[in-house]
């Protein structure tokens, strides 16, 4: 399933970026910037740049269709990153930016989380007073036209048209539950702050905390989130329950950040790679927000990259349960290089471990506690019915709840492994 933020300077915020990255195949976008230097320059031999000006000069003189040499160039250096893994790709200047935006935490757009599971724009949420929200937009909307043009299969070439600067408007038609015409909004893109962390009290004294991708602002917002209801409870919450599910990773700086903050000591990840700059280690530092506290952790198969490595380092210090299905499998580093002219590149540098040396590259994170029904349609936490039903309509909640009082979770595929056993530091 595809969670995207409508952000990115068109209310499309989802290829999450950064430099634990990942191209639309795997499970769409993820990343961890890490700006560097322009390397130096290494040119091309006489031959290469022989069999390269041959290309060019016959694509030019023989195409059906003319094209221009700068759009020759731009797919050629395309095809040469691109064909090095699914996640190494070059990007153009407007690319490039759209990939800094939607890492930041803040963008021009509509403001609206949108779901792709069933082949179309379904309206997750709009964010707390985005345009959408102030323009009439709802949880369940189905988002038909844009300015007038069917929504149609291209689903990714469809939120592109709603891109545009602040200020400027778009017309949304939507499908609402409950209505037989389609009902049309105009709604004024603005400066939206995105926060992927949604947090609520669940009964029984239980926090339910969803992180839908890794920004810059995630980590605070889990950490204020936290706060936040602790002073709600009053006392120490009973456990939390954290889902990953459908969490296509972004800025790994943030997941690590979010794993010290529920860990006292030892590493969080390891990173190995040709240069210097791609060896490194990430550990936590001394202090938990919730010390004692029991943590479970949701996962499914399109839980990836920044996500799993939170997970397999709270699985692998014994802090945490994970109860799902197994993870995606993204184990590897990607950094965003500039170029001239405002273009990057973003190359596989790394391939990164959990703290026991385990490479998730390919093979992903398997749960402590399996679930027959890991996936879940996102629901609106800030509907106040919604919320207090979450427990009652979503199978992984209720068996994270189970988890968590120390019963047996319901609709688990098997039992819990032995490292489950000694997973809760109560």
């Amino acid at each position: 399933m595809k969670l995207l933020a409508i952000g990115i300077a068109l209310g499309v915020l989802a290829a999450v970026a950064g430099a634990v990255f990942a191209h639309r195949d795997a499970p769409p976008r993820q990343a961890v910037v890490t700006a560097v230097a322009p390397a130096a320059k290494t040119p091309l031999s006489p031959a290469d740049s022989a069999q390269i000006g041959e290309v060019l000069e016959r694509v030019q003189r023989e195409y059906v269709d003319k094209v221009d040499r700068p759009e020759l160039i731009d797919d050629a250096l395309r095809g040469m990153v691109g064909g090095l893994d699914p996640y190494s790709t070059y990007l153009d200047a407007e690319e490039y930016a759209d990939l800094r935006v939607s890492t930041a935490g803040s963008y021009a757009g509509i403001g609206i989380e949108v779901s792709t599971a069933d082949r179309a724009l379904r309206v997750v949420r709009p964010f707390r007073d985005s345009p959408a929200a102030a323009a009439g937009i709802r949880s369940g909307d189905m988002i038909s036209s844009i300015d007038g043009m069917p929504v149609g299969a291209d689903l990714d070439a469809a939120m592109t048209r709603m891109r545009g600067p602040r200020g400027s408007r778009v017309v949304l038609a939507v499908l609402r539950p409950g209505s037989e015409l389609p009902l049309e909004f105009t709604v004024e893109r603005a400066q939206v702050e995105v926060h992927s962390v949604a947090m609520v009290r669940l009964e029984g004294g239980f926090i339910y905390a969803r992180i839908t991708s890794f920004s810059d602002t995630t980590a605070l917002d889990f950490a204020s989130g936290v706060a936040r209801l602790r002073r709600e409870l009053g006392d120490r919450p009973r456990g939390i329950l954290l889902d990953l599910r459908n969490n296509p990773g972004g800025v790994l700086e943030s997941a690590v950040e979010v794993a010290d903050q529920l860990l006292e000591e030892g590493v969080i990840v390891s990173a190995e790679g040709r240069t210097p700059a791609a060896r490194f280690n990430m550990a936590a530092t001394p202090g938990e927000v919730l010390p004692g506290v029991p943590v479970v952790v949701l996962v499914n198969g399109t839980t990836a990259s920044a996500a799993e490595i939170l997970a397999g380092a709270l699985q692998d210090h014994h802090r945490a349960t994970l109860l799902g299905a197994q993870t995606f499998g993204k184990g590897s580093v990607q950094t965003v290089m500039p170029l001239s002219g405002g273009r990057a590149i973003k190359l596989t540098t790394s391939r990164y471990y959990t703290p026991s040396g385990r490479s998730i590259q390919g093979s992903g994170i398997e749960p402590d506690v399996k679930l027959e029904a890991a996936d879940a349609q996102p629901v609106d936490l800030d509907d106040a019915g919604v919320r207090q039903a979450l427990a009652a309509h979503d199978a992984g909640v209720r068996a994270g709840l189970d988890v968590l009082r120390g019963r047996k979770p319901r609709s688990a595929a098997g039992g819990m492994t032995a490292s489950t056993a000694s997973g809760h530091r109560n």
